[in-house]
């Protein structure tokens, strides 16, 4: 059996509301555009989500809304879990190891520096940075979510919106 996660940060944000609180910062355009881009991608893939698990900050859930709606996978479904944002990697497995292990598929969406070192914790080719509405994609053989650190890591790659 496999697990696949697929890693994504949350679209370009903008700076441009000083009143707001950083968890409020709203997408921009070129945000929303490059996520639709990614949501296009997994759609073409055929990527079905099991479960879909975003921080509570409105730039990362609404990221993870607009790739839910290009895929099919309903909104009011989504999991918000507040531990993803300002988190470190040891948070972000704590909630990996909790995915039930009859969801084979999971999505998470937040923030670095935390998505880059989960990302390169999984990649055969390291990255300096994962990018605004970037995606990693690792499969792993194994049917338990919380094997994954050790279980071996059958593909990986990343995909950077400008790319497609």
């Amino acid at each position: 059996m496999m697990k696949t996660l697929y890693i994504i940060r949350h679209a370009k944000s903008s700076w441009e509301f000083t009143n707001l609180s950083d968890e409020e910062r709203p997408l921009i355009e070129k945000g929303i555009k490059r996520s639709k881009k990614i949501g296009n991608y997994l759609k073409e893939k055929n990527v079905k989500a099991d479960l879909i698990i975003s921080s509570h900050a409105n730039r990362a859930l609404h990221t993870a809304q607009i790739i839910a709606k290009k895929i099919g996978y309903q909104e009011e479904k989504i999991q918000i879990d507040k531990k993803i944002y300002g988190s470190g990697i040891d948070n972000l497995f704590n909630t990996i190891y909790g995915i039930p292990n009859e969801y084979n598929c999971a999505i998470l969406f937040g923030h670095n520096p935390t998505f880059t070192n989960i990302a390169n914790y999984f990649l055969d080719e390291k990255i300096d940075n994962l990018p605004t509405s970037g995606l990693v994609c690792v499969v792993f053989e194994t049917d338990n979510w919380n094997e994954i650190a050790t279980a071996e890591n059958l593909e990986n790659y990343i995909i950077r919106p400008k790319e497609l």
